[in-house]
């Protein structure tokens, strides 16, 4: 079986849950708003990796509004919120996008994401991940959920592919 190195040269596309990924887990409600934590390192990483063609996605059972926009105008090419059934938007994406498994990397952080988890190329998590999917994905962070560890596993793949550090890579 190969390594999760030896599939990142295959990766066209990134999939994503929010919280606990892309934030810290904390939720926050602010005059009846909820406030999420985005790093800035993973914004830079994301809009990087779309300018460069690849395709990303998120996949979320939360709902916030503001996060969506966000990430949308960092170049994610779809996001989905009140997703109760990660695995139909999956394949859904897969499908519109005649995408296969092999070429698709998902990080996820709990028991909603372990059947994605199981059918993608490269499987990964935060450090912070619940124990359930640290036991079966490929890959762990050893950054925690919205302190950089997406970016930690996008700048591995880029690297690996010959994507960073390029002339281009120096503009947001």
């Amino acid at each position: 079986m190969k390594s999760y190195k030896e599939k990142l040269p295959t990766i066209t596309t990134f999939i994503f849950d929010i919280d606990g990924v892309l934030t810290n887990n904390q939720i926050l409600i602010f005059n009846d708003q909820v406030v999420r934590n985005l790093h800035s390192k993973d914004g830079y990483v994301l809009q990087l990796a779309a300018r460069k063609g690849y395709k990303i996605f998120v996949i979320s059972g939360g709902y916030c509004e503001n996060v969506k926009k966000r990430l949308l105008g960092a170049g994610v090419t779809e996001v989905h919120l009140k997703a109760s059934n990660k695995l139909q938007v999956y394949h859904d994406i897969c499908e519109r996008y005649s995408l296969k498994d092999e070429e698709i990397l998902y990080m996820g952080d709990d028991i909603p994401d372990i059947p994605v988890l199981k059918l993608v190329g490269v499987s990964c998590c935060p450090q912070d991940a619940a124990v359930d999917v640290k036991a079966l994905v490929e890959y762990q962070s050893p950054l925690n959920g919205g302190h950089g560890c997406v970016r930690e596993i996008m700048e591995q793949v880029l690297r690996v592919q010959g994507q960073w550090m390029n002339d281009d890579d120096y503009y947001w």
